[in-house]
């Protein structure tokens, strides 16, 4: 313990963390501030319930993906099973994105070596898109917890006195951030076209032996994971549902595509494809009259565009990955008189184009503190207050404390409702298959299945509502439970038969 103790003093004094400024301090504390009403948010987003359930199932020894199903990599469920709750899981959050903050700063001080302004002003804008809820800052998303490893990778990158030991860690860094979500993977290309466009690291051979270096150490924690899972026996269940389900992913936002030939299928997949190597070729081109910095911020938007585009899904905390050169660009738009000033606006056109053609949502955020607000000076209730998030809110809460006085810790839950992780994380209680909510059950498995399952298992309860029914399991409701309690439009059955329930 006391060498590790050691270790984080090391790291501490090698970024100069002690040295930082009072407007950063202050800044620091703002952000927290913001982030205080989501320390008293509702279980209501259903992200953040599947990751607290799933984190819940490690914390009663259920293996990851082949006991409970998402399909993201370990280091987010860990972090849920860590927290215990949507509180702690917010506080993490806070103190990560604090940290994050701080990395942001340390490599804008590489960026604008001679540019305190800029400095500044990019990590204003950083901190506070990545903080308020416009981009659903205030969620606990795999985006805000990545996105820290990679900018840290970069500023390792960029940074004076560039030697192997920095390249390895740096992949390392990229490879922690791919755990959080695959797309972080993009972030590793950005720093080897950089050094082949800029080609500030020397020879073309000392190139290709520093990207497999970084490559190396990016490789490393992933396939420490994989050899984890193939110990404990679920690899397979680990690649399926991290890596091999996502490509599907790709287009099942799209589902009459899904018939069409692979090309058609992945025509736009292609054409986005095809648009970063003509702008990779662009920055080639210019890059004599461009400096190395615009260069670095111009291959990472290229990149993180891409990424962010993948599923072509409108959620706005995808665009949490754009954030960072995306700030630096705006930084430099505001601070600086230059040609490159002028060029900021091609980049940050085609990021702000992205919005637009995919249709993307956002959250407001003055409404989001008025009604915190008004709940703080009780001007409202606590139910009038979680109405505000989600109508189903109050009923899942009432659903959840029925649970937890009518059951013992280990019985088993079965809900078929798209709030279900939502009183899965409540609850404390895990359902008796590995899919915690409808649309995976919808995307890789099938109700008759379930239906198996279930009368295989014979949860304690069952809980249906209205809108959703599940014809498949009437004669089992009907031969084995019985209804025992109305709560808004969820009908909860009970088990009769408890002896022979396993």
């Amino acid at each position: 313990m006391k060498s590790v103790w050691i270790k984080l003093h090391k790291i501490g004094d090698a970024l100069h963390l002690p040295d930082l400024p009072r407007w950063l301090c202050g800044l620091l504390a703002l952000v927290l501030i913001l982030r205080v009403p989501s320390f008293f948010e509702p279980y209501f987003y259903g992200d953040e319930m599947v990751y607290l359930t799933l984190g819940q199932g490690i914390r009663q020894g259920v293996p990851l993906y082949s006991g409970l199903h998402d399909n993201k990599p370990p280091l987010l469920y860990l972090a849920a099973a860590a927290a215990g709750s949507l509180f702690w899981f917010k506080v993490i959050l806070a103190f990560w994105s604090v940290v994050t903050i701080v990395f942001f700063w340390k490599l804008a001080r590489v960026l604008f070596k001679n540019n305190s302004p800029a400095q500044i002003v990019s990590t204003i804008i950083f901190s506070l898109l990545t903080t308020l809820p416009l981009l659903e800052g205030n969620i606990v998303n795999a985006e805000l917890f990545m996105i820290g490893p990679s900018i840290l990778a970069f500023y390792f990158l960029l940074g004076e006195n560039l030697n192997p030991k920095k390249i390895f860690l740096s992949g390392l860094l990229f490879g922690i951030s791919a755990l959080f979500k695959v797309p972080a993977l993009f972030e590793v290309p950005v720093i080897i076209f950089y050094w082949l466009i800029a080609k500030p690291s020397g020879s073309f051979r000392g190139i290709v032996k520093n990207s497999l270096l970084l490559i190396t150490g990016f490789l490393m924690p992933v396939l420490l994971t994989a050899i984890w899972y193939f110990l404990a026996g679920t690899l397979s269940d680990y690649v399926k549902a991290t890596f091999l389900q996502n490509i599907g992913y790709l287009s099942s936002f799209r589902p009459g595509d899904v018939q069409k030939s692979f090309l058609v299928r992945n025509a736009p997949l292609l054409g986005r494809g095809a648009a970063v190597l003509a702008g990779l070729a662009v920055v080639y081109i210019s890059r004599k009259r461009l400096s190395n910095r615009f260069i670095f911020l111009c291959i990472w938007t290229l990149f993180v565009l891409f990424a962010i585009t993948l599923s072509e899904r409108p959620y706005p905390h995808y665009l949490i990955q754009v954030v960072a050169p995306v700030s630096f660009f705006l930084a430099t738009f505001f601070m600086e008189k230059s040609l490159e000033q002028s060029l900021t606006v091609l980049p940050l056109t085609l990021t702000f184009l992205i919005p637009v053609l995919y249709k993307y949502y956002f959250y407001p955020t003055s409404s989001y503190y008025l009604h915190f607000v008004n709940f703080a000076a009780q001007k409202i209730n606590r139910n009038e207050y979680f109405k505000g998030f989600s109508g189903t809110v109050v009923r899942n809460y009432e659903i959840s404390n029925f649970l937890a006085t009518s059951s013992k810790p280990g019985d088993k839950v079965f809900m078929w409702d798209p709030d279900s992780p939502i009183v899965y994380a409540l609850s404390r209680k895990l359902p008796p298959i590995k899919y915690t909510v409808p649309y995976h059950v919808n995307d890789y498995s099938d109700r008759g299945t379930v239906a198996d399952q279930l009368n295989s298992s014979l949860p304690k309860f069952i809980i249906l509502t209205s809108r959703n029914p599940f014809p498949e399991i009437a004669p089992l409701l009907s031969d084995r439970y019985l209804l025992i309690q109305q709560i808004g439009n969820a009908d909860i059955y009970s088990r009769i038969d408890f002896a022979e329930a396993k």
